[in-house]
């Protein structure tokens, strides 16, 4: 059984259409044309054009592509933000706010139209966003999922809470977990492929899969390929086995 799976896009639309290439060129390769392409969350933040990516995905999926947009910790503070200005995500730090620059809100509602949204007072950012990101872009992000499990692979943005039963797996640690999940060595019963820890390359750790290799900082968007464990970086020439 196979699945494609695309780390953190980060509002990088011209990166996310090369990686569709890419597999688009494995699929004629295999004769595949069923196996879903997972994309692992944050679409938004950081990047030029989040309004694209969205409108990308949402388009794609409306059009009967068989892709799975699972929800990351920054398009959860997007949603939360759109809600309520006050929102303050669970998993933020509480000196921080989605507007501010560490975390990249600013150029996605600036991508929607909304100049300089990071310098002006938070209520007329608000109201302006409210105004010119388009309803069905709201749905779409507060309808993902959180995780997404297919034959031998959990797909997830962040990471699980390790020892605790996926049907009890929360949210905020889904979208949010750094430790323990990255320190921890045992087999969870399926291969974890997520991201939101930016890595220089995708890694193979056995028990978990990264697959942010940093597009947010300037990096590559990655993409693998998964046939039960067995797991390859989609490259311009094709498959590369990750060990």
């Amino acid at each position: 059984m196979r699945s494609y799976a695309i780390g953190d896009i980060h509002g990088h639309l011209s990166l996310l259409q090369e990686i569709h290439g890419r597999i688009a060129a494995d699929r004629e390769r295999t004769g595949d044309d069923e196996a879903p392409v997972v994309h692992i969350g944050d679409l938004v933040d950081r990047g030029p054009d989040s309004r694209g990516v969205v409108e990308y995905l949402r388009q794609g999926i409306e059009q009967g592509e068989n892709w799975v947009v699972l929800k990351g910790n920054h398009d959860r503070m997007f949603a939360g933000f759109l809600r309520d200005p006050a929102h303050q995500d669970p998993g933020l730090r509480g000196d921080l706010s989605w507007l501010h620059p560490r975390l990249g809100g600013g150029p996605t509602l600036e991508s929607y139209g909304v100049a300089h949204a990071a310098d002006r007072p938070v209520a007329i950012v608000h109201r302006e966003a409210v105004a010119l990101v388009p309803a069905e872009h709201v749905a779409f992000i507060e309808a993902l999922p959180a995780f997404y499990r297919r034959d031998e692979a959990l797909f997830v943005h962040a990471g699980i809470r390790p020892g605790v039963p996926l049907a009890e797996q929360i949210e905020d640690d889904l979208v949010w977990i750094r430790e323990p999940f990255l320190s921890d060595p045992r087999d969870h019963g399926m291969l974890v492929v997520h991201g939101h820890t930016a890595i220089d390359a995708v890694t193979h750790y056995g028990n978990r899969l990264n697959l942010d290799s940093g597009a947010a900082y300037g990096g590559p968007l990655s993409a693998v390929v998964i046939e039960g464990r067995s797991v390859w970086q989609l490259s311009p020439e094709g498959r590369r086995p990750i060990a």
